[in-house]
């Protein structure tokens, strides 16, 4: 069912049938072949778990280059990693919603994806909310790269996916059968803070999926997940302070309401910044006024049970060339004064044999689609996929599974500025349109409309 107003888009998902499930073959996931969709042997299955990830001692703080490794002073509102598990024969999905300026790193993704292994857990999207106001999680523990200067920010980042695979495991533990559904409105809440053109591109798209036990009755949601685009940075660069930003209080609100969890999952952020309407200042009012419309969504979105039930999904690995020679010593001396040493070692040694990006696409129900994207790619990259994708919901999300810094269009790399500078956005020309396309062929392969493509995507361009 579509209501065109005041609800741009709205979906009753359980109009499939048996003779309708994925089609598609295998693909290659972290482990080797894993099947991208099987026919549903019980009802959907969700669950839903946190926990606390917000440090206990004083580290540096991640987001801003000019505070350098100057030390955490407190804590402002505490920072949370909820996760959401979608089981639905043998596949099951998850989702997890962090309050971090990014998401883990390629070592930590393998600690949890091995974590998971066992239970089946075969796909997971951990993705960062992208507050400025969350701890540096790039340190390790080796002379130079934090070990002696630094080693409570090393022992947070070797607790962190323990946490994380806590609240997967526990999600999935408590999971039970459950119904879906989806709403999404246009707002002018964002604003884009990178183009000089007139014509100055959003992507306005708030979207909210509720999961409901399946049962029905009066009780209240299992979760509800809210996707939308703007930067989290209006907690001033000068508190020294951890905070979730405005996505934080989005979350309270929806869940003071709701009387369920809320998961918050930013968007294509990469040029996007927010856009408060006149008296709303600050990341409180923001954050509670992009509640009241989500909240708004979540009781419009009529959840139902599908007759059939789908859950596909793939892992692209990229390999782009890099715009910047991250091996020149001069190129590092730059970095460092602009970050900090120890930083700076451990990001280049993720870059310097190229840009390595790890996507990941899943289909579930033939209606919502989740692509996880490691950096900050620009707003029409994920527009575009929309309308380009045959199926009614698409999210795109950044900072997931990774961090390869900004991912530009091309004609916003044209123009240059913050976020399309090669310092900051070092994969090759076109790497988003490139990561774009492989995420729209999988839909369509999941979706059994086309063939599923090879598993890796190479793409080369100029150093």
């Amino acid at each position: 069912m579509r209501i065109r107003r005041p609800i741009s888009v709205m979906v009753r998902l359980g109009t499939l049938t048996a003779g309708f499930l994925l089609l598609a073959g295998s693909t290659r996931g972290a482990d080797g072949p894993v099947p991208a969709a099987s026919p549903a042997r019980d009802s959907l299955l969700v669950g839903v778990a946190d926990r606390d990830i917000t440090p206990e001692r004083p580290v540096p703080m991640w987001g801003y280059g000019a505070r350098h490794d100057r030390l955490s002073e407190g804590v402002l509102d505490p920072l949370k990693a909820r996760a959401l598990v979608i089981r639905t024969g043998d596949q099951a999905l998850a989702i997890v919603a962090m309050d971090l300026g990014r998401g883990p790193t390629p070592a930590m993704m393998t600690q949890i994806r091995a974590a998971l292994g066992p239970r089946g857990i075969n796909t997971v999207l951990v993705c960062g909310s992208h507050t400025h106001h969350g701890p540096v999680i790039e340190l390790t523990d080796e002379p130079g790269a934090g070990r002696g200067k630094f080693d409570d920010a090393v022992a947070y980042a070797t607790r962190l996916p323990g946490r994380i695979v806590e609240a997967i495991v526990e999600a999935d533990g408590c999971a039970r059968p459950a119904k879906m559904g989806w709403a999404s409105r246009d707002l002018k809440l964002n604003r884009n803070r990178q183009t000089k053109r007139p014509e100055k591109p959003t992507d306005p798209r708030l979207t909210v999926l509720r999961f409901d036990p399946a049962e029905g009755g009066d009780a209240p949601p299992i979760a509800a997940i809210v996707h939308f685009t703007a930067h989290p940075v209006m907690t001033p660069e000068d508190v020294y302070k951890f905070s979730a930003d405005y996505p934080g209080f989005l979350r309270g609100k929806v869940e003071s309401e709701l009387k369920a969890p809320c998961l918050f999952l930013q968007g294509a952020a990469g040029d996007q910044s927010a856009n408060p309407p006149a008296g709303v200042r600050g990341a409180k009012a923001f954050g509670e006024r992009l509640a009241d419309e989500a909240i708004d969504l979540a009781r419009a979105a009529r959840a139902a049970s599908p007759r059939s039930h789908s859950l596909g999904s793939a892992v692209d690995h990229f390999r782009f060339e890099s715009r910047v020679n991250f091996k020149g010593a001069l190129t590092f001396l730059v970095y460092s004064r602009a970050f900090f040493p120890e930083l700076i070692r451990n990001f280049f040694r993720e870059m310097e044999d190229g840009i390595r990006a790890e996507v990941t696409t899943a289909v579930v129900d033939r209606e919502v689609a989740f692509v996880g994207v490691p950096g900050e790619p620009f707003s029409q990259h994920a527009v575009r996929l929309r309308q380009r994708a045959y199926i009614p919901c698409v999210l795109v999300l950044g900072y997931c599974n990774g961090h390869v810094l900004y991912l530009p269009t091309i004609e916003a790399a044209s123009e240059g500025g913050y976020g399309a500078d090669p310092r900051v956005s070092p994969a090759a020309l076109g790497s988003g349109e490139a990561i774009m396309d492989r995420a729209l062929i999988r839909v369509y392969s999941l979706l059994g409309k086309l063939p599923a493509p090879a598993p890796a995507q190479v793409a080369a361009g100029p150093k």
